[in-house]
């Protein structure tokens, strides 16, 4: 630990992140601090940077930072977690999740000198512990194949697979599922960015589709573009009509391969 620890810090309030990022960099204890404006962003970071610990806020739209740490409590070798919030009602549940420390806002330098103390204490070696051989970083879990949503005073936890299209609303957006319809508080450029890289293509300014859903391309009466799925038609705009159509062409020459390569 004589190099010092590496610390990301979370939490959606600029101020807030800022605040907190400058008091770690002054702390003798880090090395190094990174900051990321949610959760979903922590994961990515995490995925690609070894971090000692997480210093991180609790009430945060979309994954909120008790999910996060339950995620990041999954891994092989997780980093240390510090809640810092400005409630204290959470504070048996985050010990329950593996907390090393819960900081109220405003948080005062000895909290914070302590809650260090803590975490280089826990990642410590102890006595008899050998030295174990570089090993790959463990890939923390896919946070975003689940959104929380709200309603009614619950929390349920609405698949990927199995929305069929999002549709934007504001500062919300739409997830239509066979099940029904689900409101998550989150931009749809946000979302797009979360799930590109998971079967879901932008095809209007409001409208994000699975590529799996999409049964048929379509015209409409004015012949504007339609792309069908089973809970609804999502209308395509000209400029993404021909990266659509590429794109589902693609999906469906690699699923024809690997059928192929099944048969033989």
């Amino acid at each position: 630990m004589s190099a010092g620890l590496r610390v990301l810090a979370v939490d959606d309030v600029a101020p807030a992140l800022e605040e907190l990022c400058r008091l770690l960099r002054e702390a003798p204890e880090v090395a190094e601090v990174a900051g990321a404006a949610d959760a979903v962003a922590a994961l990515k970071m995490i995925r690609t940077a070894r971090f000692d610990a997480v210093f991180l806020d609790i009430s945060m739209p979309g994954l909120d930072g008790l999910e996060l740490a339950t995620l990041l409590a999954k891994l092989a070798d997780p980093p240390a977690i510090v809640f810092v919030t400005a409630y204290d009602r959470h504070a048996v549940t985050a010990y329950d999740i593996g907390a090393v420390d819960y900081l109220l806002k405003p948080v005062r330098v000895e909290r914070l000198s302590a809650a260090l103390e803590r975490v280089g204490k826990m990642l410590a070696p102890g006595p008899e512990e050998p030295a174990s051989a570089e090993q790959p970083a463990p890939q923390p879990p896919d946070a975003m194949a689940a959104l929380p949503v709200e309603a009614a005073g619950r929390t349920r936890y609405v698949r990927r697979s199995e929305v069929r299209f999002a549709e934007a609303q504001g500062d919300y957006v739409r997830l239509h599922t066979p099940s029904g319809v689900h409101v998550v508080r989150m931009p749809i450029s946000r979302l797009e960015e979360y799930w590109g890289d998971a079967g879901f293509s932008r095809v209007h300014r409001s409208f994000l589709v699975s590529l799996a859903a999409v049964r048929e391309l379509r015209s409409d009466t004015t012949g504007a573009l339609i792309a069908h799925t089973d809970v609804g038609d999502v209308p395509v705009s000209r400029r993404h009509a021909r990266d659509l159509r590429e794109r589902l062409l693609r999906d469906a020459q690699r699923t024809e391969l690997a059928r192929s390569v099944r048969s033989e």
